[in-house]
């Protein structure tokens, strides 16, 4: 699998990331087994996780798989901190005591001295942005993490994390921001991205396929056993409107004209897009990961990528 650097930095990642928000949750130990030996086996090296995913579940299960299915040097290993659940309550908390806690926390669920990738999850009011970045530079500083960067940001927030990082010479510039993008989901090429390529950060896309949407599979209703029957039906409905509906129409056009599956067009789609350093996938099987990895080789032509591009603006 080709690999692309991190934004302006040097780290090096493969153009396609593992997710692991599901691990401990709709996927169990068996199958996340399968899912990260599928993965490294493709070329596969980033692989995603938070302090907050399956409520540290998700780090658990990796940190168990490490060193087992694969060596610890051979993935580039990301994870977030900053924010939780108490029951159905968030928490975001991105002080500098919290975050160095939860960093500990992280380091020790996935029983390893250091993360490839830090990131702060969320923007949070707990604490001036100062304090949350002097956080970044000390798990640098004390080898705990590599780099560093954020998610979920708006473009301002960015703009003024970033431009902080880099006032200084001594301070640690971010390498990356990690924001849902997909083709039902473009908010971000408002003020995220541009925020992004000025400051000189990589972009991580999670949710890629809009929580399966993207894959044509809710066309005709919606199955029983997917994600939109389930918990998170809410999260599928949004993309299930008449704007929705025309994108993947849309998209499973250009899969049958290209022999291809709606997930490859979508996939390929933003896999290519400008400042994207990977999408994140998310998948639920081996088997799904697997037709998801295969599209290493697959490029769109020119006219598709012009007509998604006009049927999903808004």
């Amino acid at each position: 699998m080709q690999q692309r650097a991190v934004g302006d930095t040097g780290l090096k990642v493969s153009r396609l990331g593992l997710g692991t928000a599901m691990w401990g949750l709709e996927v169990d130990e068996h199958e996340a087994r399968d899912q990260l030996a599928t993965f490294v086996d493709a070329g596969g090296t980033l692989v995603d996780t938070a302090l907050a995913y399956a409520r540290g579940a998700s780090e658990e299960l990796l940190g168990r798989l490490l060193d087992d299915v694969v060596r610890r040097d051979q993935v580039v290993l990301a994870t977030k901190g900053g924010f939780r659940t108490d029951g159905d309550r968030p928490i975001r908390d991105a002080s500098r005591r919290t975050l160095l806690q939860n960093l500990d926390t992280s380091l020790r669920r996935l029983d390893t001295d250091h993360v490839d990738l830090w990131q702060v999850h969320v923007w949070s009011n707990t604490a001036p942005v100062e304090e949350t970045m002097a956080a970044l530079d000390q798990a640098v500083s004390s080898g705990r993490a590599r780099y560093v960067g954020v998610s979920n940001y708006a473009g301002w927030q960015l703009a003024q994390a970033a431009t902080w990082q880099r006032a200084v010479p001594t301070r640690v510039p971010l390498a990356s921001t990690q924001e849902e993008y997909s083709l039902l989901n473009r908010e971000v090429e408002r003020e995220v991205l541009p925020a992004a390529a000025a400051t000189g950060l990589g972009v991580l896309a999670y949710s890629p396929l809009a929580g399966g949407v993207l894959t044509g599979k809710y066309r005709s209703g919606t199955p029983a056993d997917s994600r939109g029957a389930g918990r998170l039906s809410a999260a599928v409905e949004r993309y299930l409107d008449e704007h929705g509906r025309a994108v993947v129409e849309a998209v499973a056009r250009a899969a049958d004209g290209l022999d291809w599956t709606p997930m490859q067009v979508a996939l390929v789609w933003l896999r290519d897009r400008p400042q994207v350093t990977a999408p994140i996938l998310g998948a639920r099987t081996a088997v799904q990961l697997k037709a998801a990895l295969a599209t290493e080789d697959l490029t769109l032509p020119d006219a598709i990528v012009a007509a998604l591009d006009d049927v999903s603006g808004e």
